[in-house]
């Protein structure tokens, strides 16, 4: 009885440490879109989620771990896009939605990738969602450091933009 626990636990510890290793070298989190306003200084960085359990952005910083002036997430759709601006209040940023960032969870079947192949299909339509990460800094803004949970997994992705 006890050889067959033992290999029950092993079996078990053995899938769970394969699941981690495969996360780990397959993160969720996709990068598509990467905009920025002419000074740099505002910067949206399009996320999509090709997991297949909703991510959670955890904190967003910029350049050597600085944190940003305001981060944003837009929910946007594939057909209308983003929107880049250092005023969430003028009349442009207005037709878009933004939200803190502790209010978003980036939903599963998201990826930026399957956005681009519907746009370009032209099956795309406004119920495909779409996220981007709006940071605002004082200095020009040379890479912007996503962390984020899935699964309970911790993970972080810089994307450098010059």
């Amino acid at each position: 009885m006890k050889k067959k626990v033992w290999i029950s636990f092993s079996i078990l510890t053995v899938i769970i440490a394969c699941i981690y290793f495969f996360l780990r070298f397959n993160p969720p989190l996709e990068i598509g879109t990467l905009a920025s306003s002419g000074d740099s200084k505002s910067v949206v960085v399009g996320v999509g989620n090709k997991g297949f359990q909703n991510v959670k952005i955890l904190d967003v910083l910029v350049n050597n771990n600085d944190i940003p002036a305001e981060t944003k997430i837009q929910v946007s759709n594939a057909l209308q896009g983003f929107v880049i601006t250092d005023n969430y209040n003028n009349e442009e940023a207005k037709e878009y939605r933004f939200m803190n960032v502790n209010d978003v969870t980036i939903k599963a079947g998201t990826s930026s990738s399957s956005n681009f192949e519907k746009l370009d299909d032209g099956t795309a339509s406004e119920k495909d969602e779409i996220y981007g990460v709006s940071v605002f800094f004082d200095k020009e803004i040379n890479a912007v450091t996503i962390k984020y949970s899935y699964l309970g997994i911790p993970f972080k992705e810089t994307v450098v933009l010059h």
